[in-house]
């Protein structure tokens, strides 16, 4: 069985006072705060109180994705919008049940899939293409051009790749915003017309929704957050400012994405101050003083805080960041240098280590919707659990190859299978299949697939900072299951750490929205957590030991070197 522990942790969180004439609350009003948690899979409105951190009422409205070629998913700029809207609207009637008045709410944060694309009309406030989702694979050729293109004083191939990862802590890889906005400006000929007339506004959907919120064509505020300017590769990750040797604007003559002069960017701000105010609907004139990323937001609502601390979702894929403190850590082994938060415009940011796994709940989907070998995901769990081990089993779910530590985007073995999602042809790699595999098996399979792949992030992230993560926080879809925490413990070998209040990601928005507000000044916030602990005997972790070196020298990725 494996051992629960509940603990506490809490934490000290400062506010910084934005202005000396900022009302304090009283410490018996109790005010709430709004978190719009747009994702890739769903629009919600979460509402949290400023007493228990908790969400008192929410909504949550399916987004869908839209591809219309193999490797493309894109998105309905309009249609999102318009969810967004509807999710508050339907919120605050909740609120209303409950008695309590859609005014209480202090603030509103924004938190969002992070490189997702987007262009639209300054004057139209029309998109003028669909967004581009992050998980898009279309811009591999734009990708292969510019690994081409020389640097100056830059004499090989690593030599510019660490070039360009001192700049913006990014390596060239179709996941980033600045590919998927060259391919706009080059395929669609109403960018490239509007660039030229100076009408082309350019984000990441955290811009394409405040600047509508806040008022699109009347006075939209068309900014964006340290955190997702630092996934377009597009960003100084030192000054946190649109590099100026990376982008071309009117006065500058250095260039290397070659970015037309007339292209509209949003600024960059903090994630924590007042960017404006909704322009209409339940919560017209409320301030939206939160925008962070996703996966900063669950940094943040998992209370990692200090350096050194960690975190992992695991949702669509897996992605773990290791908070490195003041200053950026510029990755050896493959990783990403990322902005963790900047919580206000006069205080120092925080970065981080980013690795992220391609696949993990896409890999369950696929068993249940493809292979048919369950019906529910919590028959899995069951299925999973009722087997030691894998029987020799080894998956490695390079649905969209691999990404950190490895980025091969072609990564494929010999036993290769596909499967569709939206009409997108998704691969991947299972070996060791014998007549005595069953279902069970390649349902652990899968799951121990996933935590070695968290567990290469893991030994990359302690290579590069030199010290060993001592405990990991989880969150998103998969976290719920015990038995894949069981197997994650036991595989990374150290306490797997689960918040009982499971929506992190919109709790960190509100704390952004919170803090600029002074909702959370110098109060505790108290997150009640399930700590998993290894249980494995000394034999039971040679095993593992024994399979990971294994999995290390990665026999199934040197299949994709077909014969």
């Amino acid at each position: 069985m494996i051992t629960f522990v509940t603990m506490s942790k809490i934490h000290n969180l400062i506010c910084y006072k934005k202005n000396n004439t900022q009302k304090s609350m009283s410490a018996a009003e109790e005010t709430f705060v709004g978190a719009i948690d747009e994702g890739t899979s769903s629009t919600r409105f979460l509402v949290f109180s400023s007493k228990t951190h908790l969400p008192v009422a929410s909504h949550q409205i399916s987004t869908t994705n839209i591809s219309s070629h193999e490797g493309w998913v894109e998105q309905d700029p309009e249609d999102i919008l318009m969810k967004v809207k509807e999710t508050i609207a339907v919120t605050c009637e909740k609120l209303k049940m409950m008695n309590i008045s859609p005014s209480a709410i202090a603030a509103i944060g924004v938190t969002n899939q992070r490189e997702t694309t987007l262009v639209w009309d300054k004057y139209t406030g029309k998109p003028l293409y669909n967004a581009i989702i992050w998980m898009d694979m279309r811009t591999q050729p734009i990708i292969d051009r510019f690994m081409n293109k020389r640097i100056p004083n830059c004499h090989t191939p690593e030599e510019q790749k660490r070039h360009l990862q001192f700049k913006c802590g990014l390596t060239m890889n179709p996941y980033f915003s600045v590919f998927k906005l060259i391919w706009l400006i080059e395929n669609v000929p109403e960018v490239a017309q509007a660039i030229k007339e100076e009408r082309c506004m350019f984000g990441t959907m955290d811009s394409w929704l405040i600047w509508n919120l806040t008022g699109g064509v009347n006075g939209g505020v068309h900014i964006t957050d340290v955190t997702n300017a630092s996934r377009t590769m597009l960003m100084n990750i030192h000054s946190l400012r649109w590099d100026k040797a990376l982008i071309r604007f009117k006065i500058l003559k250095i260039d290397f994405f070659e970015i037309p002069s007339g292209l509209l960017f949003p600024e960059i701000r903090s994630c924590s101050e007042v960017f404006g105010r909704m322009n209409d609907g339940p919560l017209i004139e409320t301030p939206i003083s939160g925008c962070i990323g996703d996966q900063q937001a669950a940094l943040m609502g998992q209370m990692c805080f200090l350096a050194g601390q960690a975190k992992c979702t695991f949702g669509t894929g897996c992605f773990l960041l290791y908070n490195t403190g003041r200053k950026p850590v510029i990755s050896t082994h493959g990783l990403l240098t990322t902005v963790a938060y900047k919580m206000g415009k006069h205080t120092d940011p925080i970065y981080a280590l980013e690795g992220s796994v391609a696949v993990a709940g896409s890999a369950t989907k696929w068993l249940k919707d493809n292979l048919c070998i369950v019906d529910s995901y919590k028959s899995m769990e069951v299925m999973a659990d009722s087997v030691e081990d894998t029987n020799g089993i080894h998956f490695v779910p390079a649905f969209s190859g691999l990404y950190a530590p490895y980025w091969k985007s072609d990564a494929r073995g010999l036993v290769t299978f596909y499967y569709l999602i939206n009409s997108t042809k998704i691969e991947g790699t299972i070996t060791g299949l014998t007549m005595e595999t069953t279902d069970a098996h390649l349902m652990r399979a899968t799951l121990e697939g996933i935590c070695f792949q968290t567990k290469d992030v893991m030994q990359s992230m302690q290579s590069d900072t030199g010290h060993p993560i001592t405990a990991l926080n989880v969150d998103g879809g998969m976290s719920t299951s015990d038995t894949f925490l069981k197997i994650l413990t036991n595989i990374c070998c150290l306490p797997v750490v689960r918040p009982k209040m499971v929506e992190t990601t919109a709790l960190g928005a509100a704390l952004a929205a919170g803090f600029a507000v002074g909702v959370w000044s110098m109060h505790s916030v108290k997150s009640n957590c399930d700590t998993f602990i290894q249980t494995l005997s000394e034999e039971g972790k040679t095993k593992i030991r024994v399979c990971f070196v294994e999995k290390s020298n990665r026999p199934q990725y040197r299949l994709e070197q077909r014969r």
